[in-house]
């Protein structure tokens, strides 16, 4: 059976390499968004987490209030349990672009399957954001919608405020969750039939065979070129949250991405291939495609519409060029990034053999697990499992897997460590610089101030090196 799991994260920070989830909640629903149950899991702050300021502020989750959560490895472990029930289609607000990926990272770091919540045992994502922008602009009356300076917002705690959807303080993952299923019941009530439609957006054989029937515009050496129109919140209210663009492709050494080159460009025809604006997308997730039908098309404007046409008259006149940036996107891969940490290290991996797969199943299960680390044959493999005892049980521990825990932490005080999108990690005086520069500003309430001297004390207290301001 189906269900659907609404879900949603607070964590440590925005970095899904190295920070953590503080709180998880989700409730699980049938297909008529009838709850089942739910579930809330508080989680122990990490030794070797920095917490940001401004993340803390916001969520309003104090250290001593994590101190009494579970540690992370068991936190993670019943997180990944729920997300990969046999039938779950896991579903957030703008979780494709935050909280999936954040999951991603702790499974990998857990020693959990990293991925299949995406597609084992009929498991299966949707994201309520890009449903959310399609309602506002096809079906508007469904929903009362926010302002901010004259432009309309889509963030959850605006709409949950027009709408009454929760109650509660906003950033509480539970009143989050609990705001995101009232948003769906409010869509899936008084609209079914288009519900069940965008929710076709995220299975894979019913986007990819959307997709497959968009109108050939012309043919080019990769494929059939097909002009549509791609619906995303990045894109902003300015343009309507859609850009047209042209299928060119699709990835050789990413095998499930498609590539799309957006046509309402004005600088396209002087832009080199590397410059183009090209989105990557994989079926059965954002962003929704659309055909380019008037209904559709229309919101583009007319100074867009013959933007498009110029750009597609050049492309089909210009065809060297444009096979130039065919070929360049076709074959382009992500640079590997060397010496990179292994805790960001998921996506620069190779997948896991079976032998590892087994190893790593069997590591959660074994009351000993100390005896497993030494199994795997792979170093990266041996450091993470390492790191993850010397994490969540750090007592009583061998100096061999406490030594190089030791060495890490000294990095963690000092270095700058980045992820594979070259984002910093936060360092102890990152933290401090931000917490002084929140009190300068002095927009605070009694309880954010409380947060914040808090954490300092943790910081100086835990990271002393580092406090040497």
């Amino acid at each position: 059976m189906n269900t659907y799991l609404f879900y949603d994260l607070e964590t440590t920070g925005l970095n899904t390499a190295f920070d953590q989830v503080l709180q998880f909640a989700a409730i699980r629903t049938d297909l008529a968004l009838n709850e089942i149950e739910r579930h809330e899991i508080l989680v122990k702050l990490r030794p070797d987490v920095i917490p940001s300021p401004e993340a803390t502020i916001t969520h309003r989750i104090s250290i001593e209030q994590s101190m009494q959560g579970v540690c992370e490895f068991e936190a993670i472990s019943q997180i990944h349990r729920l997300i990969n029930q046999e039938g779950t289609i896991s579903l957030g607000y703008n979780s494709s672009t935050f909280d999936d990926e954040f999951l991603r990272f702790c499974f990998h770091r857990n020693l959990l399957p990293p991925y299949s919540h995406q597609y084992k045992n009929a498991c299966r994502r949707v994201d309520l954001l890009p449903i959310t922008i399609m309602f506002f602009l096809y079906k508007k009356e469904v929903l009362n919608w926010s302002e901010i300076d004259g432009k309309p917002t889509m963030r959850l705690e605006h709409l949950n405020a027009a709408n009454q959807l929760a109650t509660g303080q906003a950033h509480n993952a539970m009143i989050d969750v609990e705001a995101s299923l009232e948003l769906a019941r409010q869509f899936f009530l008084k609209e079914p039939k288009m519900w069940q439609y965008l929710d076709g957006f995220f299975n894979k054989e019913t986007d990819m065979k959307r997709i497959n029937k968009i109108p050939v515009s012309f043919h080019s050496i990769a494929c059939s070129n097909r002009i549509a129109l791609m619906i995303s919140n990045e894109y902003g209210a300015e343009n309507q949250y859609q850009v047209p663009v042209l299928l060119i492709g699709h990835s050789i050494p990413y095998k499930n991405q498609s590539i799309w080159l957006r046509l309402d460009r004005a600088d396209l025809r002087e832009t080199t291939p590397e410059k183009t604006w090209i989105i990557r997308k994989k079926y059965g997730e954002p962003n929704i495609v659309l055909p380019p039908e008037p209904r559709y098309w229309e919101y583009l404007g007319e100074e867009r519409q013959a933007i498009v046409e110029e750009n597609k008259d050049w492309l089909q006149s210009h065809t060297q060029r444009f096979h130039k940036i065919i070929q360049y996107h076709r074959e382009f891969s992500y640079p590997k990034i060397p010496d990179l940490d292994i805790d960001a290290a998921l996506y620069q991996k190779e997948f896991l053999s079976g032998q590892e797969q087994a190893l790593c199943r069997r590591f959660h299960t074994a009351s000993q697990k100390v005896e497993i680390v030494n199994l795997f044959q792979d170093v990266e493999m041996r450091q993470l499992a390492s790191r993850l005892l010397c994490r969540n049980y750090p007592d009583n521990l061998p100096t061999m897997l406490t030594k190089d825990f030791e060495d890490y932490m000294r990095r963690v005080k000092g270095e700058a460590l980045r992820d594979i999108k070259n984002k910093k990690r936060t360092t102890p005086l990152d933290a401090l610089t931000e917490i002084d520069k929140l009190r300068i500003e002095g927009t605070l309430d009694s309880q954010q101030l409380e947060l914040l001297d808090e954490l300092e004390n943790y910081l100086k207290q835990n990271f002393p090196k580092e406090s040497k301001l």
